[in-house]
Parts: C-alpha cells; structure tokens; sequence
C-alpha cells in the first residue's frame, strides 16, 4: 500500500512535467505552420507580381501570353523542383491582380484558401468571403461549401 502511494505522488508530477512538454511542443508546431504559411503567401504574392511586371513590360496593360508560363514552368521546375506548375503560376499571377496590395492579406488564410478565392471574378464578392473567412476561421472545405451554396448573393438578396 505504502508503495502504491508512493508511485502516485511521483507520476502526479511527471504526469504534469509531460503535459506542459506535450503543451508547448504542439504550440511550437502550431507557431511553425504559421510562420511557414506566411512565407508561402508572402513569397507567391511577390513571384506574382514580378510576372505581372514581367507581362506589362511599363505597360499599364499587359500582353499576356501561355508561353511565358510555360517556359517559366518548365524553368523554374529544373532549377527548384515541383510547385511551379503553369496552373500554379497562374494562380500566383492571379493572386497579385486579385489582391495587389500586399498589407491587406491575413495570414490567417493558406495558399489553399487563396487559390479559391482568387477564383471569384467580382471584387465585392471576393471581399466578402476574404472577409468572412478571416473572421469565422473557415476551413477550406467551409470556404467552398459556402461558395458553392452561393452565400454572398442569398445574404445580398435578403438585404
């Protein structure tokens, strides 16, 4: 009896010693998913934007062409390997136009969300799922839901 109640008091603090580890490790993950994701959006808004630039050549409009892409694709996946793919660097262009000022991106949102908002052609509409997304935290499978079901235009007509 003696025993047990001895091997109680001991685990009650190595019970706790390996909860605050478990604690702050899966802070730490969370904290380096973050950073991770803000680097990846920062990083695609920029190579974005350098195609942008590239296309309009001081142009205000651009003379955009495949091919571009296509040789970027192709050179960019020798010199660095995979993630950049014609789509992928389209999206990139697309994620510049969509959003060209770059201090009113969230980090709250990934690469993933992104890629479906920029899918939205109308400004307001793309707005306000930027907007709800940052504020209900949707994941992107919600964020798709959403659109599909058509959220924006049943809130705009019911206004």
């Amino acid at each position: 009896m003696e025993l047990q109640k001895r091997e109680t008091e001991i685990a009650k603090p190595y019970q706790e010693l390996l909860k605050r580890i478990s604690q702050k490790y899966v802070e730490g993950q969370a904290q380096a998913v973050r950073s991770v994701n803000e680097v990846i959006i920062q990083t695609n808004w920029e190579i974005g934007k350098y195609i942008v630039e590239y296309e309009q050549g001081g142009n205000p409009k651009a003379k955009y062409g495949a091919k571009l892409l296509e040789t970027l694709a192709r050179d960019l996946t020798l010199l660095h390997g995979r993630g950049f793919s014609r789509p992928n660097l389209n999206n990139m262009r697309m994620f510049y136009l969509s959003f060209p000022i770059c201090q009113t991106l969230s980090n709250k949102l990934s690469w993933s969300h992104y890629c479906e908002l920029i899918k939205i052609s109308d400004e307001l509409e793309r707005s306000f799922y930027f907007q709800q997304n940052v504020h209900d935290n949707w994941s992107i499978r919600e964020l798709k839901r959403q659109m599909d079901s058509g959220l924006f235009l049943r809130l705009a007509l019911s206004a």
